[in-house]
């Protein structure tokens, strides 16, 4: 409360003295009430201090003097040095102990970064030798920064005991190092001083533009909007619109990021960010705007792709919420509109008629405006029969459903009554609270074979030290209240589940139908559901898409049953104002094969229509080490080639920097088993500017995988047998048109 009326008051000072800035120090004491801060440690000598024990290896043999070799580049640290247990890399590791010392203050506060693991990358406070208080770093999964951060612990409970602080390195995967720097003892503060800077627009054109800096502190931004006052009152408080971590730039931006405010046209705008010192241009330098503003070509950026879609700045991550209503497919995913790593957790959005060309709108979802915290995966379906009674016009509602990290760590839904274009928040949420760790929620609506009411099912993958990982199956009449049924273990994240006709070898629909339970890391099983209990045909698991592939999802109620899928394509794209990509929509089938009934993916049919220049190999007889080769020009490619192995040992592929090996003794192809299907092997390589994938034998395998040349051109595309001879049975390829050439 303290800290809000003193907001308001510092807000108000503004309004009235016309400033642009104004400046707050949450948790202050009156002046000359404090005592000097203690310092523990600042790191600044060639050695830890007297009384420093490390153990292991991860922290070498004494601060480091910032960035160590292979580490990205570590930022927000005080002075020269910092403890810094990357020593050797990510497999070392370690602990680092202080001497003790008598706590003395209230607050500790320190700098700390790196791996976000409780336990394993982390600081300590031990209290006559045991944890008292403990703090990691804000990384756990790919992306991030090695940025420092403040954290204070409460100490005042301890005042007068003996204590030390004890920084842990016990993890050697990814993230697993601990940055630590400045441990100060403190009564006047949580922190450091924190300002926040408080700048009010009128909202005259429809984008905010925000200048990000990549390796600048993370610092939080609120924006708020105030209503349309009533007649004849005065100013009514305004409503929280966004709350998001930025990397406001201070000076020289690598690129500029975006709000869509238009909704909110006329209006007064009121954007606050801390721990931003006043004067800095930060904050000075936001602007309404009608266009984004960019820095490189919008859409034809160096290794923007050109053949899928991406959005416009920031993180691409795990497709969400994809469904097709009215002539529109929707696709949503984990978008970090304002950086470029893991974070904020919007759910972004566009929309296409054709699965080929896209129009990104305003998000679905915000984290922490309209959700309680961030809004984690999930996905969407037409609510067709208005069972959760939410309809209020003549459109039909979609429905999104996901875990909001905020509300008991459930799963939410909200809906929306405008063809997807605004979406509310269900007031009875969380509808599915957990016990124990779920999330990511893909309903369906089901419909029993022999007729009668359907009902809503709703698979989650859950995770437990009782019961491992699993996916288990919920059912609802009105998308409302949730019953257990059963579960099938053994599976990952992002759980998907569907039913597909069974097509034999021929091609022709055999009459048969079966279901797909499909996790995040592209594993999946065939069976039969009955809306509550799925049971599989075989023991295992199988796979078709392979590479850089994962968390993968499918659009709901797709016009003629058809099953099209998007995966997130771990690809990066340094240097761009995006990051990461999405792999082409792929149409899965099922189909009878020798090894019983597996699922086959290749790109949709639509695609096609990007196709330009074609041009041929000549067929026939590959000699050893004597190319066929096609000369094209550009980075766009469809290209078919299909070969009879022959005698040769392996049989190459390249364009540019990619070479495709296939090893005929072990049919193996770059780490991925392609077997020959009647004595020959048919390859659809499409190429984008970052990546490539490949579809093999007609969907039996598919390949996503990134360019070690992105944003290169592409001069020839070159086929070779070595160690014998095979033969070229068919080989064509297309260049292709970008997605973006309208947009450009």
């Amino acid at each position: 409360m303290k800290y809000r009326s003193l907001l308001l008051t510092v807000a108000a000072a503004w309004m009235l003295s016309g400033c642009t800035y104004a400046r707050t120090a949450p948790g202050a004491a009156p002046a000359g009430a404090a005592r000097k801060d203690i310092v523990i440690a600042d790191f600044e000598g060639e050695t830890y201090g007297e009384g420093w024990t490390a153990e292991g290896e991860a922290f070498g043999p004494g601060p480091a003097r910032g960035t160590l070799p292979g580490q990205m580049k570590v930022t927000g640290f005080r002075g020269k040095g910092l403890v810094n247990s990357y020593f050797k890399g990510d497999r070392a590791t370690g602990t680092l102990t202080s001497p003790p010392f008598t706590i003395e203050r209230k607050h500790i506060s320190f700098l700390i970064g790196g791996g976000g693991y409780a336990g394993k990358t982390c600081m300590n406070l031990l209290v006559e030798g045991k944890v008292v208080r403990t703090a990691t770093g804000s990384n756990a999964r790919a992306g991030g920064s090695e940025a420092l951060a403040w954290k204070t612990w409460h100490v005042a409970e301890f005042a007068g005991r003996k204590a030390a602080v004890q920084i842990v390195d016990k993890r050697s995967g990814g993230w697993g190092h601990i940055n630590v720097d400045q441990i100060v003892q403190s009564d006047t503060r949580e922190g450091p001083p924190r300002p926040v800077l408080v700048r009010t627009l009128t909202v005259d054109k429809r984008y905010l533009l925000l200048p990000v800096r990549n390796h600048a502190v993370s610092r939080r931004m609120t924006i708020d909007v105030d209503p349309p006052a009533p007649p004849g009152c005065g100013p009514v408080p305004g409503k929280r619109v966004h709350i998001f971590q930025i990397r406001l730039a201070e000076r020289d931006p690598n690129w500029w990021a975006f709000v869509d405010l238009s909704e909110y046209k006329g209006r007064k705008a009121t954007v606050r960010v801390n721990a931003m010192a006043p004067g800095t241009h930060g904050l000075e330098a936001l602007e309404m705007s009608d266009t984004i503003r960019t820095l490189q070509p919008l859409y034809d950026e160096a290794t923007r792709p050109q053949l899928r879609f991406s959005q416009a700045r920031g993180f691409n991550g795990d497709p969400n919420g994809m469904v097709y209503y009215d002539g529109e497919y929707h696709f949503s995913w984990q978008s970090n509109p304002f950086g470029l790593p893991w974070g904020n957790l919007y759910w972004g959005h566009a929309v296409s008629k054709d699965l080929v060309h896209w129009e990104e709108l305003p998000p679905t979802l915000r984290p922490w405006a309209m959700a309680k915290g961030m809004c984690f995966s999930g996905s969407a379906a037409v609510d067709v029969h208005n069972s959760g009674g939410f309809q209020t016009g003549k459109e039909k509602v979609i429905v999104a459903a996901f875990t909001d990290t905020g509300a008991e760590g459930g799963e939410c839904i909200a809906y929306s009554n405008d063809r997807g274009r605004t979406f509310t928040y269900y007031k009875g949420n969380p509808v599915m609270p957990h016990s124990h760790y779920g999330r990511d929620p893909k309903i369906i609506w089901y419909e029993p074979p022999g007729g009668g009411k359907g009902w809503w099912v709703m698979a989650i993958y859950e995770f437990g030290r009782e019961h491992g990982r699993r996916i288990t199956f919920y059912t609802s009449p009105d998308l409302k209240k949730w019953t257990k049924q059963s579960h099938i273990r053994g599976y990952y994240e992002c759980a998907e589940l569907f039913e597909l006709p069974v097509l034999g070898t021929d091609g022709k629909p055999t009459g048969e139908t079966r279901w797909v339970v499909y996790s995040g890391n592209a594993e999946y099983a065939v069976g039969r559901f009955n809306g509550k209990v799925f049971t599989p045909d075989h023991k295992g698991k199988h796979r078709v898409h392979w590479g850089c592939y994962y968390a993968s999802q499918t659009f709901s109620q797709a016009p003629g049953n058809r099953r099209v899928q998007i995966g997130f394509a771990r690809v990066p794209t340094h240097g761009m104002p995006f990051f990461h990509a999405f792999s082409l929509p792929t149409e899965l089938t099922l189909h009878e094969t020798d090894d019983g009934i597996r699922m086959f993916a290749e790109p949709v049919r639509e695609l096609e229509t990007l196709r330009g220049k074609k041009q041929t190999f000549e067929a026939g007889e590959l000699k050893d080490g004597a190319p066929a080769s096609v000369g094209v020009k550009g980075q766009l490619f469809d290209a078919i080639l299909e070969f009879d192995p022959g005698t040769a040992k392996s049989v190459e592929v390249v364009f540019g920097a990619t070479k495709l090996v296939y090893d005929t003794k072990t049919h193996i192809m770059n780490g991925v088993l392609v077997r020959p299907v009647d004595g020959t092997v048919r390859l659809r390589i499409i190429v984008d500017r970052p990546m490539f994938e490949v579809c093999a034998n007609r969907g039996r395998v598919y390949y996503t995988w990134r360019r070690p040349d992105p944003g290169k051109e592409i001069p020839a595309i070159r086929l070779t047998a070595r160690g014998g001879a095979a033969k070229l049975v068919e080989g064509i390829v297309y260049e292709m048109k970008s997605i973006w050439r309208k947009k450009k």
